[in-house]
């Protein structure tokens, strides 16, 4: 029986124009871009054009492209980084130590509540080890969070704001420039977690007014374990890992070429494809969600109807098990999520769906369908087997 993968944003196959470009740097010029003879050198040289595509990509410069082992470290290093460095500074004539912000009664960070795991998780050890202060601002019911709102919880002492431009579970898209805009007054630093929104939005650090972007080359077509923190140079950066100086000091370690040769690989095809498979995939979203909102009486749409991913669909089935739903359609050959990955394995409510103010009960029957930029036919067959699915596991009627 053939499958059909709709959990894209979990992660995506590596396209076959990525492996061809990855391929010599993994066989033939595999040195170390730090040795100083003739295969090294050329791993330097693919090393640093793989770092100015990525930056003409997002609209940075190559000095500002700091790569990494996915979204959770570019994640990790810009929260702790950009919070460490500030306090850092903060503390007047200080020894230079990690634990400088707690011994200096701490410093503000701003998130909100429906962030991935790893920028909550940033956080919260920035509180417990650090003594940092955060606000997490509240979103709405479709998971948007108003510029307005954020611009109302900085303080004097916030260093700060961390967003995710588009929300991993229900696809929500926030006002990323809005945020900005409020945020440049105070002169308060933005960091948009943006693994979600490459190659299905808009990049470019003019147009959306960051000063760091995290990006996974896993959810582009690039093998898992490569990724991007794109962090302006001008934002001090205390680094997390320690040794060479690698990328500028930021992150030691041997880098992986082929890796960052296929990440920026995999982007510029992404960004090249963008706008058309936004419109193309957009329209085949809408048709399947309102398919399966006529056809499913418990159906009700996660996440704002207008400003969301285009390659994401996410319905909560109450009077089911959102488990047993996936179960159902994957025996009818759809493979779907209930959520984010980096939560599998968890029978807790989705912490996003708790935030919108969905019911714990409602929250756990939540299945999330997340579709291919090359999606170009319709899913009427899905959302049949959606109808079927929820059907087959509902509890009856008294």
């Amino acid at each position: 029986m053939s499958m059909l993968y709709l959990d894209n944003a979990a992660t995506t196959p590596v396209r076959p124009e990525v492996l061809e470009a990855m391929m010599p740097y993994l066989t033939r010029w595999y040195g170390n871009p730090s040795s100083h003879h003739t295969v090294g050198e050329a791993a330097a040289d693919a090393l640093g054009e793989a770092r100015a595509r990525v930056a003409r990509v997002l609209g940075l410069r190559a000095g500002d492209i700091v790569f990494t082992s996915g979204g959770t470290e570019a994640n990790n290093l810009a929260i702790k980084g950009i919070a460490i460095a500030a306090a850092l500074r903060r503390a007047d004539g200080a020894p230079r130590r990690a634990d400088a912000a707690h011994a200096h009664g701490g410093t503000h960070i701003v998130t909100t509540p429906i962030e991935h795991e790893s920028v909550l998780e940033s956080v919260a050890y920035l509180e417990r080890v650090h003594g940092f202060a955060a606000t997490r601002v509240p979103v709405d019911a479709d998971a948007r969070v108003s510029a307005e709102a954020v611009a109302r919880s900085l303080r004097d002492d916030t260093v700060l704001v961390s967003i995710g431009y588009a929300n991993n579970e229900v696809g929500t898209v926030q006002d990323a420039a809005a945020i900005a805009a409020a945020l440049r007054e105070r002169r308060v630093p933005l960091h948009l977690d943006a693994v979600q929104a490459a190659g299905w939005l808009p990049l470019s650090a003019a147009e959306l007014g960051y000063d760091a972007i995290s990006l996974a080359g896993h959810k582009l077509g690039a093998p898992k374990g490569t990724g991007v923190l794109g962090i302006r140079g001008r934002v001090p950066l205390e680094p997390l890992l320690h040794g060479g100086g690698q990328e500028r000091g930021r992150r030691s370690g041997t880098e992986d070429v082929a890796g960052a040769i296929g990440f920026a690989t995999a982007l510029e095809l992404a960004e090249a494809e963008r706008v058309e498979a936004s419109a193309r995939v957009g329209t085949i979203r809408d048709r399947f969600i309102a398919r399966v909102l006529e056809h499913v009486p418990s159906a009700r749409l996660t996440g704002d109807p207008v400003h969301r991913l285009a390659g994401t669909a996410s319905f909560t089935f109450a009077g089911t098990s959102g488990e047993a739903v996936l179960l159902e359609l994957e025996r009818r050959g759809v493979v779907s999520s209930s959520g984010s990955a980096c939560a599998a394995g968890s029978d807790e409510p989705s912490h996003v769906l708790l935030a919108m103010g969905i019911a714990p009960g409602v929250a756990q029957t939540a299945v999330r369908f997340t579709f291919p930029r090359w999606l170009n036919a319709p899913l009427d067959a899905v959302a049949d087997a959606v109808e079927a699915s929820v059907a087959a596991v509902s509890a009856p009627r008294r």
